[in-house]
């Protein structure tokens, strides 16, 4: 009996295998690939596409990573998590107008929960995550093209069968390993993008589980509806693309649910007929369901739009020369243009870069310009596949090419800078949902071909090394995004017009102490950009520090010239001029940075060394105080303060001050030195010296600290301990000012003592 029922499930299966294979044409039919169980096909993805990227998983925080998570203050446990809902990406208040509105709390929160586990900074764990994360979307990703490839059925028990089992695997380990996906995968920063993608995709399947058969017939779950509502909306607070997937879902129940004719729609709504009425898809409840995406896309949106604010993000020209274009022609033919480059590195991803701006793609100003092919090609490409998607008299194409220019084109839409300014010109990670619309045409035209071609498996042999080749690239590519000297310096031969790519090279390099190789980069950044002020900046913060301040004037002039709220010039223009000796220039730069960036605790630090330096002492030590209230971890202006107080022979303010700072601040072995001073000035030796030991111990090399000792010892009478510590002063800087001549006299003293005792 049990034998009987078991024959007949699998009948009924048969059946329902047989019943799809009459009514539409399979993909799996004219491919040449191989065929596996869906538990290996996802075993042999997941594997695939860890292999790709798994040499990214102890590589640093870099580029963005600094701004997003090491400065970004959303992740540390003293912040609110409430304040996350009112943050941008970046950490900022939505409300600034600096803020660039990227609203992704949930991706925040993921990046906080890593920093909490790991107990600190630690990027392994980072990227560990990112990792997984993209081996799960890929293994997901068949499931996806199961159904966009080869339809939506379901068997008699409910569940969903994959009809075209070789033709979504050959397109999930095409999207496992394209190399544009190392952006995402690699930066840290990509985990936006890769857990939008994971919730599109679940809001999809979610969607196509509505449609599940039941007892009743074929109908559809309001709840699996809403479900995919639901899970759209947590897309988009990972990532604002994830809201596309309600557009998608309601094109997909279009054509797949209820087989519509876009064509034959268009010409009905035209000629007004009136057969539309009573279509099936009504019945379906084709419209109850759009509506229900429309209604919960509008509310999300306006949810959103209310968090954010009415502002739009402020971008600069540099970011998106095009969108500032006076022209709309010269606008719209960039746009296209980029359009062009993002399909091109979908189609050949070898020349990738971690920044596209800045002069890396010279706008186009003429139709005389040749790269306007690249316009034409685009377009020639998208027009002839739009016609098949409209025109063809095979459903079955028809159907597949829509849905593949769907997912191309839909989930690129906010990147596209038709609805508003986007902050890049090229941004590989954008392209992470789209490059799902063009696995879908590549297998699709895979099909055509094999479906052609005599030999068929030299076709797949040649698959077969396009998929090797991404592999070994994206292997490769993750080498790179493993530091910032790698990934840097990858960028120059891709984009050697790119002045951001020399800023950040010689930035790293400035970083590592290289500072003449440094200059170098600087300088051409600057030729490259003769308005890039953070380059003029930092080259001027450089020839500042070699004593060239003439020249480290002109260019931090030049940059608060073409930037007047630039703080950080204003206040590095500031430390020129002091050293200059142009004291009131200095002041007025510092307090124009001031002015600009009201808490700037370093600023209130050099505006206090000016003041001491022109001994309007009361000034300097209210500018250190203000820098200790605004950054109480400020060490040097609590240095400053005690040493300014006990210069001045104020000791018991001194103290005060030293030991507030201590509390702040308990294992700074220079404020336990200063205040170590002050108590051996008060004859409080006993506790001078417990701390000059505890500094000692925190830095054993310090000459200054053994020096200091030994004077303490010299005059608390423990004679010998100070010889000792003026000996090993001596030992590790022979030049120390004063204590050769204390350590005479201490001799001296010794000598005479020994006669008496003699």
């Amino acid at each position: 009996q049990i034998f009987n029922q078991h024959n007949a499930e699998a009948l009924s299966l048969e059946q329902a295998f047989y019943r799809m294979a009459q009514t539409e044409p399979n993909l799996d039919h004219d491919i040449s690939w191989f065929l596996l169980p869906s538990y290996w096909a996802k075993m042999v993805v997941a594997l695939i596409s860890f292999l790709c990227f798994a040499n990214s998983y102890d590589g640093d925080f870099v580029f963005d990573d600094s701004e997003a998570i090491i400065n970004n203050k959303d992740l540390r446990a003293e912040t609110p998590l409430g304040d996350l809902w009112y943050h941008d990406f970046w950490g900022s208040k939505l409300s600034s107008n600096t803020s660039h509105k990227s609203y992704r709390p949930l991706t925040v929160l993921t990046f906080r929960i890593n920093y909490l586990l790991a107990g600190g900074f630690y990027p392994v764990g980072f990227h560990v995550i990112n990792i997984i994360l993209h081996c799960a979307i890929s293994v997901l990703m068949i499931d996806v093209f199961s159904i966009l490839l080869g339809g939506l059925q379901f068997s008699n028990k409910g569940r969903r069968l994959n009809l075209a089992p070789k033709s979504s695997l050959l397109a999930a380990l095409l999207f496992a390993v394209h190399p544009v996906h190392t952006e995402c995968v690699a930066g840290i920063v990509g985990r936006a993008d890769l857990l939008c993608a994971l919730f599109f995709l679940l809001s999809f399947l979610g969607y196509c589980k509505a449609f599940r058969e039941n007892k009743e017939g074929h109908t559809f779950s309001i709840l699996w509806v809403l479900v995919s509502v639901i899970l759209g909306a947590i897309a988009m607070l990972c990532k604002e693309q994830g809201i596309t997937i309600l557009g998608l879902n309601a094109v997909f129940d279009a054509l797949v649910i209820n087989k519509i004719n876009l064509l034959e729609l268009i010409q009905k709504l035209l000629h007004k007929d009136k057969s539309l009425e009573n279509a099936g898809q009504l019945r379906k409840g084709l419209l109850f369901r759009i509506t229900l995406l429309m209604s919960g896309g509008a509310s999300i949106l306006y949810i959103r739009w209310r968090i954010m604010g009415t502002g739009p993000p402020a971008f600069t020209e540099v970011d998106n020369p095009a969108s500032f274009a006076d022209s709309l022609f010269v606008r719209a033919i960039n746009y296209n243009y980029y359009y062009s480059l993002n399909a091109w590195l979908l189609l050949c991803p070898w020349w990738l870069c971690f920044d596209w701006s800045m002069g890396c793609i010279p706008l186009i100003k003429s139709v005389s310009d040749w790269r306007i092919i690249a316009l034409a090609a685009l377009w020639f490409c998208l027009i002839g596949l739009i016609c098949q998607a409209l025109c063809s008299e095979d459903s079955h194409k028809r159907r597949i090419l829509t849905l593949g220019l769907g997912f191309l084109i839909i989930p690129f839409l906010p990147a596209s800078n038709l609805f508003f300014r986007v902050g890049f010109v090229i941004a590989e990670r954008v392209i992470y949902l789209p490059s799902i619309g063009y696995c879908i045409l590549f297998t699709y035209g895979f099909s055509l071909l094999s479906k052609q071609a005599k030999k068929k498996k030299i076709l797949a042999v040649a698959v077969l090394g396009i998929l090797l080749i991404n592999v070994m690239r994206c292997t490769f590519r993750s080498s790179q995004w493993r530091s910032e000297e790698q990934l840097f310096r990858s960028a120059l031969s891709v984009c050697p017009l790119n002045a951001k790519v020399h800023y950040n090279v010689g930035k790293n390099l400035a970083d590592k102490g290289n500072q003449s190789a440094a200059i170098k980069y600087y300088r051409e950044a600057v030729r490259l950009n003769p308005k890039y002020v953070h380059a003029m900046n930092n080259l001027g913060n450089i020839l500042k520090e070699r004593n060239e301040l003439h020249e480290a004037e002109e260019l931090l002039s030049l940059a608060v010239q073409i930037q007047p709220d630039f703080a950080a010039a204003w206040m590095n223009l500031g430390i020129v001029q002091n050293s200059l000796r142009r004291f009131e220039e200095a002041e007025q730069s510092y307090w124009t940075a001031i002015k600009h960036r009201k808490k700037y605790p370093d600023c209130y630090y050099n505006l206090g060394r000016l003041y001491a330096d022109l001994n309007r002492h009361i000034d300097a030590l209210n500018a250190w105080r203000n820098a200790t209230v605004l950054k109480p971890e400020h060490s040097l202006a609590w240095n400053n303060m005690i040493i300014l107080l006990d210069n001045t022979g104020n000791l018991a303010q001194a103290e005060a001050v030293g030991r507030e700072a201590l509390e702040l601040i308990p294992n700074d072995h220079s404020l336990m030195f200063s205040l170590a001073n002050v108590l051996g000035k008060s004859q409080k030796y006993k506790e001078s010296e417990a701390l000059f030991l505890k500094a000692i111990k925190a830095n054993p090399n310090a000459a200054s600290y053994h020096g200091n000792l030994a004077v303490l010892y010299h005059r608390w009478g423990n004679l010998d301990l100070a010889k000792k510590h003026y000996e090993v002063s001596l030992k590790l800087d022979p030049m120390a000012p004063g204590t050769k001549e204390n350590y005479n006299l201490l001799r001296r003293k010794l000598e005479q003592l020994q006669k008496k005792g003699g």
